[in-house]
């Protein structure tokens, strides 16, 4: 199959890199050229993984989007949220019927850059999808190597609009078998994890955070006190989940530490063992408070509130960061107010997640 895959993220690397060795043509783009050309220049990227390091040939690397869309049948986004945007702006113009584009995960960024490439003038009728989270846990080694830890076992994946759900499944589980269906985006957006683990973890780490050069939030910053708060936070998600209609499985989190029923299995402990995970995490910057925080955990909090589902831990944290940032999180672009869907009823909710605006 022709895959794109739009970035130059650790997720990016590793995607372009698993499924050029699944043996599919593989297109990499990322805007940044001069950040591409070791990857040009030796026609591959060096993958690490349980089976040791070895040299990947990627088709083609480029810095233009349209040669790298051009007849591609699937487009991956591993980017952050974040990012959604100027790559939705880019690809418009070379968009084409029939295309899927896989997002993972995606923030409900299924519905926003399908709103986004429709301003920029594409009527493409192409189908949208969004996941719990990454197919892989990863980090980038290099200017062109990456070390994949761990291949995600199961994919939740919502679609937008869902009344093309069978036919994108069908199309994305040919890169990813994991990949099964979860209903439309709404459904899709609510199993993202970042917004769960990620949020709880730079709160009660902020000290330690600003004080050392170096920290593994998953290691020394997962003690009791702040798993307690993920798991009432992921009561929270599931709550709202089921407040819409959406049956299980949920994925509750706490699979992810205590055993292999997750959506990675059982991969904490080999996130840990990685190292990959030990860095430098800048409180204001990172992308656990600007994509996770700031983006998904206020969708989180909005759809609560759509819901009428109580979600203090959601709402208490987003105070907090808010807090620190200096501004109030509550209305922030992600929410169901800034996207015109809190005044949705139900039935018309549904009706725009199934047909498109």
């Amino acid at each position: 199959m022709k895959i794109a895959v739009l970035g130059g993220g650790h997720g990016c690397y590793a995607a372009a890199a698993d499924l050029s060795e699944a043996g599919h043509e593989v297109r990499l783009w990322r805007r940044d050229a001069a950040a591409l050309s070791a990857v040009q220049a030796a026609g591959s990227i060096r993958l690490k993984d349980a089976d040791g390091a070895r040299d990947v040939p990627i088709a083609l690397a480029t810095a233009d989007i349209g040669v790298a869309l051009r007849e591609a049948e699937l487009i991956v986004v591993p980017s952050p949220a974040v990012a959604q945007a100027d790559i939705a702006r880019a690809m418009a113009p070379h968009l084409v019927d029939g295309q899927v584009v896989f997002l993972p995960p995606g923030t409900f960024g299924s519905v926003v850059m399908a709103g986004l490439v429709r301003e920029a003038g594409s009527r493409a009728d192409v189908a949208w999808a969004e996941t719990g989270t990454l197919p892989y846990l990863a980090r980038k080694h290099g200017e062109r190597e990456v070390n994949l830890t761990i291949r995600a076992l199961r994919l939740p994946t919502g679609v937008y609009p869902a009344r093309q759900a069978d036919a994108a499944i069908a199309v994305i589980r040919q890169a990813y078998p994991s990949v099964h269906g979860c209903g439309d985006a709404l459904s899709g957006a609510l199993m993202n994890a970042g917004p769960i683990i990620h949020p709880p973890l730079m709160v009660m780490n902020a000290a330690p955070l600003q004080h050392f050069e170096r920290w593994d939030i998953h290691n020394e910053g997962t003690q009791p006190a702040v798993r307690a708060v993920t798991d009432q936070l992921d009561q929270e998600r599931i709550a709202v989940r089921e407040a819409f209609g959406y049956g299980g499985p949920h994925y509750p989190l706490r699979d992810h530490y205590d055993n292999d029923r997750w959506m990675y299995g059982d991969a904490h402990k080999k996130l840990v063992k990685s190292g990959d995970w030990r860095e430098h995490i800048d409180l204001h910057t990172h992308r656990y408070i600007t994509e996770d925080t700031v983006l998904g955990l206020a969708f989180l909090a909005s759809a609560a509130r759509h819901a009428g589902v109580d979600a203090p831990i959601a709402h208490g944290l987003l105070a907090i960061v808010g807090g620190f940032l200096g501004r109030d999180l509550r209305q922030g672009p992600r929410s169901f107010e800034a996207l015109g869907l809190a005044g949705l009823a139900p039935e018309a909710l549904r009706a725009r997640l199934h047909d498109g605006a």
